[in-house]
């Protein structure tokens, strides 16, 4: 099913904690699979830099503890899988897809990708990126991994998550992340060791230039309007943050 057959809101970005954006997912998921929200883009924005856990991942074997806490990184955990992300305020792009499970429907799981990240590529390439979908998940160039996506599937609805690097020191990657390392324990996913190419070898546009871009390649290719978080969403998404994303129990909860 092509995008343009549902009716979509697009809400653009606002600054929230990472454990907060990460309870947004669940509760605008569960929102639409209860028909209480219509199909849903949502731009983010991030009041701090975190590294983002894949929910089947083991922070042990990912995240080098030490480097995170002295650089200023929280660490957060998705519902989703994948992969561990490094996000940063104003330096990376976050958009999430949410709607009826039929936008897929018929798909494989590699293709629903390529199918939900298509308007981005188009985007970026109409900007003058040379972007393309690499699977499972990828947007990349010839000279690395543009962005990244993951998904999270329940109650007959879709939720897909991109993170794009607009700019980004690229030698934070293996500082953050313990790509080449001996693991610590047997489980869990490991993050894919691939180069890192941002945007700003690309573009001058600035991030909220890329952003607001973006949204006007959706709205064109879809006709969706605009809509916005709900004062009971956000605060259905603060409480469920205080009793599970932002605990210790959810964020180390594979050893």
């Amino acid at each position: 099913m092509d995008l343009a057959g549902l009716a979509w809101q697009v809400i653009m970005p606002r600054p929230l904690p990472p454990h907060l954006q990460m309870a947004l997912e669940e509760v605008l998921l569960e929102r639409v699979a209860a028909g209480e929200r219509g199909p849903t883009l949502r731009f983010w924005e991030w009041s701090e830099p975190a590294l983002v856990l894949g929910c089947n991942q083991v922070l042990a074997n990912e995240v080098d503890l030490d480097a995170a806490r002295r650089l200023g990184f929280v660490v957060a955990r998705r519902l989703s899988g994948g992969g561990t992300m490094i996000v940063e305020p104003g330096r990376t792009i976050t958009y999430s897809l949410y709607a009826p499970d039929r936008l897929v429907a018929g798909m494989s799981f590699v293709d629903s990708f390529a199918h939900l990240d298509a308007w981005t590529v188009e985007c970026l390439r109409s900007l003058g990126v040379p972007a393309r979908h690499r699977p499972i998940n990828d947007i990349a160039a010839p000279e690395g991994k543009i962005g990244g996506a993951a998904q999270a599937r329940r109650r007959g609805c879709v939720l897909h998550h991109t993170a794009i690097a607009h700019r980004m020191d690229t030698g934070l990657v293996r500082r953050l992340i313990r790509l080449g390392r001996p693991p610590v324990s047997s489980r869990g996913v490991r993050s894919a060791d691939r180069a890192v190419a941002p945007l700003s070898l690309w573009l001058d546009l600035d991030r909220d230039e890329v952003v607001t871009a973006l949204a006007a390649c959706f709205r064109e290719r879809t006709g969706a309007i605009e809509g916005e978080l709900t004062a009971g969403e956000l605060a259905e998404a603060g409480a469920l943050t205080r009793r599970r994303y932002a605990t210790a129990d959810w964020i180390d909860r594979l050893r």
